[in-house]
């Protein structure tokens, strides 16, 4: 479990296939990783991986993480010699909770649609796919690559997408790999896991009425928004 605060900036030194994905060595640069410890957990753009091993590259101490082909296939910036990412090590008990709860686990991959200068912070508009669209929300929360930040304002689109806005201050994209962000980047998006819960206990009600009292899920309030099996 996360909290969205970014402690910095990791580089990917080196990268190497395995029979299902990749195994990836992360050079953490001056950021002390010294009680990480072989088994934790760190997440990376906001994606959690396990470490299982430790490394020299090119003189430098990496840490190593295997990346399966499922966690490829639904996320984006963790197989490119590098690539920067964000660190962040697991919570333990008594760490402050600083931004929202983040599992590390991806909901989908999104895009940066527009990037505007506002004083000395910077809006970013992103977009969401039609999966996620429905559980971002104006002044909830969402994990982009990692980093918690508040949704400023959404606008649906009739593809079933959202888009969605946020403002970063200067210390965001300081401690983060934000400078990067122009139009068209990608990003992995993780909605706040209340949002989850939430959608699976109405998708479970309906498809339980519908047993009992003889209405088909789909002729229940809010079929057309929320979907999932049920029971």
């Amino acid at each position: 479990m996360f909290t969205g605060i970014v402690i910095g900036v990791g580089r990917i030194a080196a990268v190497m296939p395995l029979a299902d994905g990749v195994r990836i060595a992360v050079d953490v640069g001056a950021l002390d990783f010294s009680d990480v410890r072989i088994g934790d957990s760190v997440a990376h753009n906001g994606v959690c991986l396990t470490v299982v091993g430790r490394r020299t590259v090119a003189g430098k101490p990496c840490l190593e993480y295997d990346v399966s082909g499922e966690t490829l296939s639904c996320t984006t910036g963790l197989s490119e010699v590098g690539s920067r990412v964000n660190l962040e090590k697991a919570l333990k008990v008594g760490d402050p909770l600083g931004g929202h709860w983040v599992t590390g686990h991806v909901d989908a991959v999104g895009e940066v649609v527009a990037v505007t200068p506002v004083g000395e912070s910077t809006r970013v508009q992103f977009r969401a796919p039609p999966q996620v669209a429905p559980f971002v929300a104006r002044k909830g929360s969402i994990a982009v690559d990692g980093v918690s930040l508040t949704v400023n304002a959404v606008e649906d689109s009739a593809d079933g997408s959202c888009l969605f806005t946020v403002n970063l201050i200067p210390h965001t994209v300081a401690m983060t790999n934000f400078d990067r962000l122009t139009q068209g980047v990608r990003v992995n998006l993780e909605v706040d896991p209340i949002a989850r819960y939430g959608e699976r206990l109405l998708a479970y009600a309906r498809h339980f009425y519908a047993r009992h009292f003889a209405q088909t899920p789909e002729s229940l309030p809010g079929a057309d928004v929320l979907g999932g099996d049920g029971p």
